[in-house]
Parts: structure tokens; sequence; C-alpha cells
């Protein structure tokens, strides 16, 4: 089975983060939290500090289903900054890897060009960053190989949107009904 990935930086959207996770492994795919900091530990937007499955090391992010980046301030600013990372998002996008980004995340992807000629949505204000794209203010769009989300109320919406693409619609739905999201 490949192994989904999910960036934490410093200032990283909390609800974001834990609810793609949560629910990504509720549905039975396989992912790892990745520090792009020297430390496991990682502190969120609203000081909740997570302990990351990992730090970064390209020649260990291998076998990859998604890359996923969560949004928050400075944490999407932090990510966006980090070229080891930048590098793993232009090869797998090369390669028409899936990738995810939420909220501010998506402008990372604008500001490199993977989002020119694609649907897209992120938090209001990041809508300049979308370079080329068109940005919806969708609460989720897919679009290709690329799925974005527009915040953190959306934030089940999104992780459930990455487990359809992943898992199919029935999968999706089993999750969001075990989590009540769903009659």
């Amino acid at each position: 089975m490949k192994t989904s990935y999910l960036f934490l930086a410093e200032g990283f959207e909390e609800i974001e983060a834990l609810t793609i996770i949560d629910m990504l492994r509720r549905a039975g795919m396989a992912i790892k939290t990745v520090s792009i900091t020297s430390q496991k530990e990682v502190k969120g937007a609203h000081n909740i500090t997570v302990l990351a499955d990992m730090l970064f090391e390209p020649n260990r992010i291998t076998d990859i289903d998604w890359l996923i980046l969560p949004g928050g301030m400075p944490g999407t600013k932090h990510l966006g900054e980090f070229k080891l990372l930048k590098t793993l998002l232009k090869e797998h996008y090369k390669n028409n890897g899936k990738i995810a980004a939420i909220c501010a995340a998506p402008s990372i992807l604008g500001d490199m060009g993977l989002l020119n000629g694609r649907k897209a949505t992120c938090y209001p204000g990041f809508e300049s960053h979308l370079q080329n794209g068109d940005c919806t203010g969708n609460p989720v769009e897919i679009s290709g190989n690329i799925t974005t989300g527009k915040g953190p109320g959306v934030a089940p919406e999104f992780a459930l949107a990455i487990i359809k693409q992943a898992l199919g619609d029935e999968t999706a739905k089993k999750v969001a009904k075990e989590m009540l999201l769903v009659d």
C-alpha cells in the first residue's frame, strides 16, 4: 500500500491537519505526518503541539500516494519556504501524483505554477497567489491530480474528497456515516 504524507511546519492549522489525518486513517489509508522542522514536536497556530511520525528526509518519503499541505499561518509560509518540500512537490506533480492543499496552502501550489489552468479554492485573501488558476471560492475543488480546500470549516469535506479519490465513493460514504456527517 502506498503512503500519504502530511507536512507540518510551525504554525500549521491544527483542525485541518488533525481532521485529515484522523479521517484518512479511519478509511484505512496509510498516512504519515512529516515535520519540516528539526524536531518531531511541531507547534500549531493555536499552540497545540503535535508529535510528527517522522522528520523530513527525502529518501524516507517513498512509494507516495498523496502529498498533503495543511494551511494556517505562519505554517503555510514556512512550508512555502522549505526548498526540499517544493522539490518533492514538483517531482510528484510532474509524475501526475496526487497533491492536496487546504486553506492558505494552495497559495504554495499557485506560487509554484502548479495551478495553471486548473480550478482551485483557498482561504479568502490568498486568491492572488493562485496565479493563472481559476479560483472558484467553492469549499473543495478537484482539478486533475490537485485537490484544494477553502479552510478549517471544510476540513471533513476536504478529507472525504481525498478518501473518495483514493478508495472510492463507498469508503468515503462509510467514513462520513460513521462520523455522523451524513444520515
